[in-house]
């Protein structure tokens, strides 16, 4: 007990940066009210449901006296909603993925930690580039592995091959990956996929057991400026793609999510039923069933994503007046800019003073940056303004 306790330590700090933010938000919301304060803490889609989810909504209201309309239903997923993914992800992929190659999740936390389960050992080392979302370091430990984080290159975030290449060992089992990132809106290049399949194929060989190549990318959906997301399943036969429909249907408290290994995988219908009784044994036993029907119908329309560029140009203007120095985020809702004198917790501390909540990239393993999830009104983000220049002034004398 001790061992685990001590192996998640840090991780407990770090997540509860962006819990003490969020809580931070609360009070000062209560104190001088809703419209005082300007909360970029949190990741939580404001936008409404496409047209096509309350559609369904309504169709399965319709057809709730039928017998088993919620009831038990295989651990994989209901067979019609597998269906639907498989189809939708063949053409998001680029790839022919079978119905039975999938299996639909609480989730993509539930997904990778039913991947997790079913792939790790005691001792395993699973390799991300950092910054990254801090939970993956608990999703990892919960199975007696280790997260290895790895620094992108700076400001661009961009993948270090070379260092990705020294820091996989005897003990890597998998290598994991967000694109588009959270916190910092980088997307992976095929180029870069391609250079990471390749020293993953190589060490493969070298160490006598495959290396996957997780890709968690619940984002695929919103990138800018006709920026694409590379599919990491054709690229590697040991790359498996874990996602959910939070984002793009809005969907984040419905939890549906999924798991596809590349069809290409030797193993593939092992992993399949290994997926399927980790998803049972640890409790999620299926995704929900509204969520799996309404993911059914609903497949293939999203939200409004032109909102979200709006308030991406919005938030440049924004910090490019107050004299931030920051790369373009290529997709999701987020900006990673640099802390003016390199110290994030107390630019986060000096913001708050402004009533602007922003979490310190400490909490994502990247200390001197900053996080600011722009999925909150264009008022909001143009309200920040002045509080974003006159900290910015302060703290860079």
């Amino acid at each position: 007990m001790q061992i685990l306790a001590s192996q998640i330590k840090g991780y407990l700090s770090n997540s509860s940066m962006i819990r003490k933010m969020f809580e931070a938000g609360l009070e000062l919301k209560a104190k001088y009210g809703e419209d005082a304060v300007c909360d970029f803490s949190l990741g939580n889609p404001d936008l409404p449901a496409p047209a096509a989810v309350g559609q369904a909504l309504a169709d399965i209201a319709a057809n709730a006296d039928k017998p088993f309309a919620f009831g038990y239903m295989p651990n994989s997923g209901y067979g019609y909603a597998r269906e639907a993914l498989a189809e939708h992800l063949s053409r998001e992929q680029g790839i022919t993925i079978a119905p039975s190659g999938l299996i639909i999740t609480c989730g993509a936390a539930g997904g990778l930690n039913a991947l997790f389960r079913a792939i790790l050992e005691a001792g395993d080392e699973v390799v991300c580039p950092a910054p990254y979302f801090v939970e993956y370091g608990f999703y990892v430990s919960n199975y007696g592995g280790s997260l290895k984080p790895v620094p992108a290159r700076p400001l661009t975030f961009e993948l270090d091959l070379e260092a990705m290449d020294a820091a996989i060992g005897k003990n890597t089992r998998a290598v994991l990956v967000n694109s588009p990132n959270n916190p910092t809106g980088a997307v992976y290049t095929e180029e870069e996929l391609r250079g990471l399949a390749a020293i993953l194929e190589r060490k493969s060989r070298e160490f006598g057991r495959p290396i996957f190549l997780i890709s968690d990318e619940p984002y695929r959906f919103l990138t800018y400026d006709g920026v694409e997301v590379p599919s990491i399943l054709p690229l590697y036969p040991y790359a498996i793609a874990v996602s959910s429909f939070s984002k793009n249907l809005s969907l984040a408290g419905e939890r549906v999510g999924y798991v596809v290994p590349s069809p290409n995988m030797p193993e593939l219908d092992e992993l399949i039923a290994a997926l399927t009784l980790t998803n049972r044994i640890l409790g999620f036993v299926n995704a929900p069933a509204i969520g799996q029907a309404l993911m059914a119908r609903a497949i293939g329309s999203q939200v409004n994503v032109t909102v979200y560029a709006e308030r991406r140009k919005a938030m440049t203007r924004v910090l490019d007046d107050a004299g931030f120095n920051f790369t373009m985020p290529k997709g999701a809702f987020y900006f990673f800019p640099e802390a003016p004198g390199g110290d994030d917790k107390a630019l986060a501390r000096a913001l708050q003073e402004e009533r602007i909540l922003a979490v310190p990239g400490s909490g994502f393993g990247c200390p001197g940056y900053f996080r600011l999830a722009f999925c909150v009104g264009e008022e909001v983000i143009r309200r920040s303004a002045d509080g974003f220049r006159k900290v910015y002034e302060k703290l860079s004398k």
